[in-house]
This record gives C-alpha cells, structure tokens and sequence, in this order.
C-alpha cells in the first residue's frame, strides 16, 4: 500500500521539489497552498491558507473536517509553507509579525496535533522545515528568524512528549535557489554569484536538497533520528570572514 504525505507550501521551489522527490519515490501527495495554481506533482491538491487556519476558528473547523474525510491514513507530515517579511525592529508591524508566526509556528503546531492520530496508527514522522536563520542571521530578518528559531524548539520539544509515537526532526536549509531567495536578492546574479563563492562547497542549495534529506528522514523507519535539526548549509556556517 503507499504511504501518504501531507505537505505544506507546495507551490514554492522547496515544496515543489518536495512533491516531486516524494510522488517519484511511490508516496500520495497531498499537498496544500495558499495560492490556486493546479500542480502538477500532488495527486491531490488544495487551496488552504494557514494563517486563516490559525486565526479564524470557523475556518479551522472546516478544514479539519475536510482534511479528517479526505486523508484516511497519513505516514509523513512536512510543515514546509512560510513567509517572510523582512523588517527592521523600529518597523515591524504586528500584523506581519503575527502572520509569520502563525505561518512559520503555530500552523505546524496545529497540523502536527491534527493529524497526531493518524500518524501514531502509521508509525510516521513529521519533518519542520527550518531555516539556516533559527542560528545565523542578518539585520531586518527579526520575525522570520524568531519564528523560525521557535520552530526548531517546537521539533524538540514534540520529539520529547511524543516519545516513541512519532517522530519529528528540522532540517535547516541555507541558501537555496527559490524565488523567496532571488527577490530576496532582487535578482542580481552579480550578489548571488558573491552568495555562491561564501560558501564553502562553491553553490547555494537546490530545492531537491532539501527534498532529497527529507526523503531520507522518511525512509528511515523506526530510526533513532528524533529531535534532531539537521543543517543543510554547504558549509557556510562553518565561516568565519574576515573584511
């Protein structure tokens, strides 16, 4: 019988690579966005805002019920949706600083204790997508580095009152060549090329890293990875440069 995974953000250059790694490897894709493009590596999607799930309670209900109808049965679940908005501190609105953590925090919080159930019967895992950010970050990046900080606690934190039900690691990204990271750089190949020479094995990540670590996570069956936050960083967190 296949496995399920459920994964979030699945219009985005990681979750897109995560849907196609998974569905290549014999998984049902569920996959969940915000935004409404068909795509074409989920066996099934659906529109679903997780900022919406967290705040609106009638919202959260439904959803609940739909996902409880849809999913019969659930192996892997991949919080990997978030937002970034970049801010310095004199400048944070509270509305983006509350959307990030209800996007980046409480949204994975509130699936993981949805589909608890379903993925104890299974023996699954679940997988936080985390950021390089949650260690080393830069100015202007207070709330996504907050949240993502806070997402890793959460992945230990679940590891330890789960026990031996689920398991739940992180896997912290560095750069990876998305279009969250490009208009980051606002496309300047010219700052990316710089980006890629930092660090240490000479290229930033690619979507299929990331979806490739996952995968491995998944296919390790009653393992002893649990609570980890696993860096994915080409090295450049072992820099140290000099001006």
């Amino acid at each position: 019988m296949k496995k399920n995974v459920f994964i979030t953000g699945v219009l985005g250059g990681i979750g897109a690579a995560l849907a196609k790694t998974f569905r290549e490897n014999g998984f049902y894709v569920y996959g969940v966005d915000r935004r409404e493009d068909f795509h074409g590596n989920c066996d099934r999607f659906l529109r679903f805002d997780i900022n919406d799930f967290v705040k609106d309670a009638a919202y959260r209900i439904r959803f609940t019920q739909i996902f409880d109808e849809l999913i019969p049965k659930l192996d892997v679940l991949i919080n990997n949706a978030a937002v970034q908005r970049l801010d310095n501190l004199g400048n944070i609105k509270l509305e983006d600083w509350q959307e990030t953590l209800n996007v980046n925090l409480t949204g994975p919080m509130l699936l993981s204790k949805l589909f608890l159930n379903k993925l104890e019967e299974s023996k699954g895992c679940i997988i936080n997508i985390a950021s390089i950010h949650q260690q080393l970050t830069k100015p202007a990046f207070v709330s996504y580095a907050t949240s993502k900080s806070a997402l890793v606690g959460l992945t230990k934190a679940m590891a330890v009152d789960l026990e031996g039900k689920v398991r739940v690691n992180a896997i912290s990204p560095a750069a990876i060549e998305t279009d969250m990271l490009r208009a980051g750089f606002d496309n300047n190949e010219s700052a990316l090329d710089e980006l890629r020479k930092i660090h240490p094995v000479q290229r930033i990540g690619y979507p299929a890293d990331v979806a490739k670590l996952a995968l491995f996570l998944t296919s390790e069956n009653h393992g002893f990875i649990h609570g980890a936050n696993l860096l994915l960083d080409g090295g450049i967190s072992s820099v140290l440069k000099d001006l």
